[in-house]
């Protein structure tokens, strides 16, 4: 993964965090494929709620390929 794909991954993520913080969860960047999949890690009370999925994919995804067109998809790994 390229350092600078890495780190418009993590400002991206960023923007994020402050919605997570306020339901007591957060998210940690683990991977950045060569294909542009994000994969990320959701932490605190987001990892294992039912509606993890839909938070990676309505707004980590949304705000992340907004901000990096270069991700193709953010997928949710434990």
């Amino acid at each position: 993964m390229s350092e600078e794909l890495k780190s418009k991954v993590e400002a991206a993520l960023d923007k994020v965090r402050p919605a997570l913080a306020n339901d007591g969860g957060g998210v940690e960047l683990v991977d950045v494929t060569e294909e542009g999949e994000v994969q990320v890690r959701l932490q605190g009370h987001c990892y294992g709620c039912p509606f993890s999925q839909m938070t990676v994919r309505n707004l980590v995804e949304k705000v992340v390929k907004q901000e990096v067109p270069e991700v193709t998809q953010v997928v949710n790994v434990h």
